[in-house]
């Protein structure tokens, strides 16, 4: 068995080089209409896979595990110290200071979100300003605890910096919160989050960024020193940063929880309870009720320890010209549409996010062809963004209407959207080939002609290829 101490030199001592053979999973084979053909995922804006040396640290610390916090057993109090440690290494990740600012672990971004929405005290009249180009994590919280504005967008695609300025100067004092992505999900802008917070705090109100897109491609900087560019709330998940066993971080002012009570109660955020009340114990724990997820979190702080020691510059640097190259290579298809920025040379600015069609194919039969023939992962549909992919797509307000219709009499038949290809540390130039190899076979209408969609899901399969997925896994 490797020792803890092993473990934790392996992660220091490995390169971006040696990522593409320490994958877990790396060597998979899929069954596709050809016959079996290794995997390549490109699916990972949805959830990142992990590496092998990141779950032998994982398997090296559950010889210690036990419950944290108040437990006298050496196990108990080596994990409640493996939990900590992990926390200020999150603190550390981010920029975020302890003294006035907390670390909070909930379930993943969505729920993070939710819970600073519930504590937040929104009052008659605050406007919440969110952007046309949020995940719906970043939107639908909101909706329920006061009244949204949306700030608008460019013809590109980009977050229009008039219409934000426009909506503050409006708004005034009403604007309590900036509720903004760090980096899109559908197109790969990275969003100047120095500008926003700047005039957010001009306008006296807060800003909260979406950090899930970016985290595993940027380093993030809260600023919590910075009274102009500060971010004052942070979300992000782990199982988007090469740690999917499950955990999402909320980093935000300590004085908005200290107030008030816990949104969830139960064991682990009370002092004391007597049959007429509860008294509520100190920040972290009062704010993450039960029995939290100790794995995941311990796997962050590894994650986090790899991308220290590999660097944010050779993770850019190998990323933008995995961009770079998809670019100019999808740029060469003359049937390829691409949504966002299709220039090469800026590579550096935006993610590994490509968001792109194929002539009249639909984007659900392009995704099930690239799966099914090419043993390619990627993703399809409008990917929790809604009213960004329909801006993208130009989806007049009356087809919108009738797409609702038809979605809920359950046929998503005519769902507007497109396929997504979204780019690891792990992936290389040569599983970008591949992919371009298959879209030019779609271009050219060589593949398979059997796929039958099921129109309740929207979704295509080859007729007859039936999956028994309890030959490759049983629980």
């Amino acid at each position: 068995m490797t020792s803890p101490t092993d473990a934790a030199a392996e992660l220091d001592h490995v390169t971006l080089k040696d990522l593409p053979s320490l994958l877990l999973g790396s060597d998979t084979t899929v069954p596709t209409l050809h016959g079996p053909k290794k995997y390549i995922n490109f699916d990972n804006a949805a959830s990142t896979p992990t590496f092998t040396h990141i779950a032998g640290a994982v398997t090296s610390f559950l010889r210690w595990y036990s419950n944290v916090h108040r437990g006298t057993g050496f196990k108990s109090q080596l994990s409640s110290w493996a939990f900590e440690q992990s926390r200020d290494m999150v603190a550390d990740f981010v920029g975020a200071d302890l003294d006035r600012q907390v670390v909070i672990f909930t379930k993943n971004s969505t729920e993070a979100i939710n819970k600073l929405a519930n504590r937040l005290p929104f009052g008659d009249g605050d406007i919440i300003l969110t952007t046309l180009m949020e995940h719906h994590s970043n939107e639908l919280p909101w909706r329920r605890v006061g009244r949204v504005e949306h700030i608008g967008l460019n013809d590109d695609g980009t977050i229009s910096a008039d219409d934000f300025l426009s909506k503050l100067k409006r708004f005034g004092k009403r604007v309590r919160l900036v509720a903004i992505t760090g980096a899109s999900n559908v197109t790969g802008y990275i969003n100047d989050l120095d500008f926003f917070a700047r005039e957010t705090h001009r306008a006296g109100a807060k800003i909260l960024v979406d950090a899930a897109q970016l985290a595993p491609h940027r380093p993030m900087d809260v600023k919590p020193h910075d009274r102009e560019c500060r971010i004052d709330y942070l979300v992000f998940s782990a199982h988007k940063v090469y740690a999917p066993f499950g955990v999402g971080v909320l980093v935000g002012e300590k004085e908005t929880f200290e107030q008030g009570d816990p949104e969830e109660v139960g064991g682990g955020v009370v002092d004391i309870v007597t049959l007429e009340d509860a008294y509520w114990t100190d920040l972290p724990e009062k704010e993450e009720a039960g029995t939290p997820d100790i794995i995941g979190v311990v796997a962050l702080a590894r994650v986090i320890r790899m991308i220290q020691s590999i660097g944010w510059d050779e993770i850019i640097r190998h990323e933008s010209q995995l961009t770079a190259y998809a670019l100019r290579k999808l740029k060469e298809i003359p049937e390829v549409t691409l949504y966002g920025s299709t220039d090469p040379d800026s590579a550096a600015q935006r993610l590994g996010v490509i968001s792109l069609n194929v002539g009249d194919v639909p984007h659900a039969l392009v995704a099930a062809i690239l799966s099914y023939e090419g043993a390619i992962g990627v993703r399809s549909g409008c990917f929790c963004a809604h009213l960004y992919v329909k801006s993208l797509l130009h989806v007049t307000e009356e087809d919108s209407r009738k797409l609702e219709q038809e979605i809920l009499s359950r046929d998503r038949s005519h769902l507007p959207g497109t396929i997504r290809m979204s780019f690891g540390i792990y992936n290389t130039i040569e599983e970008i080939d591949r992919f371009i190899e298959m879209i030019k076979k779609i271009a050219a209408g060589d593949y398979y002609k059997g796929y039958v969609m099921d129109k309740e899901k929207g979704e295509y399969m080859p007729e007859g290829f039936d999956l028994d997925f309890r030959q490759y896994y049983s629980l």
